[in-house]
């Protein structure tokens, strides 16, 4: 029997694709339709490997496939391991006409991405996520990177799949930390445009916690059609884009500060988010009972609403260096009420500092 699959596009002209959710739609294989040669290279990496690889490289037993087993770990999204993945196809003799499939999370997807992106000057990939931060953004949109000691996602691409095939059974396996990381971006979308998204995850973030089915689906879907417009509209993050990286300039440096190590990135943009959101309203653009309401969803989600303790001179210097910046000054996605977020460098450097010493000094050491 085949799963029933819940379906969003990615209106992009020429390069528009599906999004494909639902439950055991690796064993109905819809991937292998995505594909138009005969040369495949799957990434996984050594958590997700034992899991889900073979199921998928059964899936492609009239193919030629060959395999790339990476080290898990935001620490590995490197150039270093992204040679692994030209070495292998090099090694195949690939040629222009091949495939990468991604399966895993967003490390694997953003470097696999890179990869295809580069190679031969661009070659196809399909997304497979396994995690619920990758289903619900990393996998959607095209935006490919690995990181830089300096800076997360400073080398990349823009680079569109031609499927993300989102299988909720891979949710089975996650770990809650992993699961919980993954709400923040799931928040995010409510924060920024999508009010009513953001007053369903009020009524039902215990459901969704539980990993309910039907909420886990509607999550998923409403997270990628919120997305899928977005990027349908600014590709290449040019504009309105950008909004969807709330509560990252923060997160990104609390991941650089701590060397891509004890937070994941959920936790590090969920603490970012609530930055963001008591910047916002200190500086009176929006009430603090909406952030209130903001930093109760995160805490309820189980993730942190604040970063480590960090010096906050060098954390701001780390925040400089983020690809919204433009002619050296610093741009910030802020909030005028929930539903409702702008970008701007017109924001007040007293407020920035206030929200950087408030956070900062004396935080809680630790991503939980």
């Amino acid at each position: 029997m085949t799963p029933t699959a819940r379906t969003v596009q990615v209106d992009l002209a020429e390069r528009s694709y599906p999004i494909r959710i639902g439950r055991g739609l690796l064993q109905a294989n819809p991937f292998n339709r995505a594909l138009r040669g005969d040369q495949v290279l799957i990434v996984t990496n050594e958590t997700v490997a034992p899991h889900y690889l073979g199921p998928v490289r059964t899936a492609l037993y009239d193919r030629h496939v060959e395999t790339l087993v990476l080290p898990d770990g935001e620490r590995f999204k490197t150039l270093e391991t992204l040679e692994q993945v030209y070495d292998s196809l090099i090694a195949a003799r690939f040629d222009r006409t091949a495939t990468l499939i991604a399966v895993g999370g967003g490390v694997i997807g953003d470097l696999t991405g890179f990869a295809a992106a580069t190679y031969q000057r661009g070659v196809d990939f399909i997304q497979i996520p396994t995690t619920l931060l990758a289903m619900v953004d990393s996998s959607v949109g095209g935006k490919t990177a690995v990181n830089h000691p300096s800076g997360k996602n400073m080398i990349g691409a823009f680079h569109q799949p031609r499927l993300v095939l989102a299988d909720t059974a891979t949710l089975d396996t996650l770990p809650g930390r992993e699961f919980r990381a993954g709400l923040a971006e799931v928040i995010k979308y409510g924060v920024i445009q999508d009010y009513a998204f953001f007053q369903w995850l009020e009524r039902h973030l215990d459901a969704v916690l539980e990993r309910d089915p039907d909420a886990l689906a509607h999550v998923i879907e409403q997270s990628c059609r919120d997305k899928a417009r977005v990027v349908a509209d600014d590709e290449r993050e040019s504009g309105q884009r950008a909004l969807l990286n709330l509560g990252h300039t923060f997160g990104h440096a609390i991941e650089t500060a701590t060397g891509y190590s004890s937070w994941l990135h959920g936790e590090a943009v969920a603490a970012g988010i609530c930055m963001a959101a008591w910047m916002s309203a200190q500086e009176g653009r929006m009430a603090r009972s909406a952030f209130d309401r903001v930093a109760a969803l995160i805490e309820h989600a189980g993730l942190p609403t604040r970063p480590p303790a960090l010096e906050p001179g060098h954390f701001r210097e780390l925040m400089g260096v983020d690809k919204k910046a433009r002619g050296g000054r610093l741009r910030l996605v802020l909030l005028e009420g929930i539903g409702n977020a702008l970008v701007t460098a017109e924001f007040s450097e007293q407020a920035l500092t206030a929200t950087l010493q408030r956070y900062l000094e004396a935080a809680p050491e630790g991503g939980q």
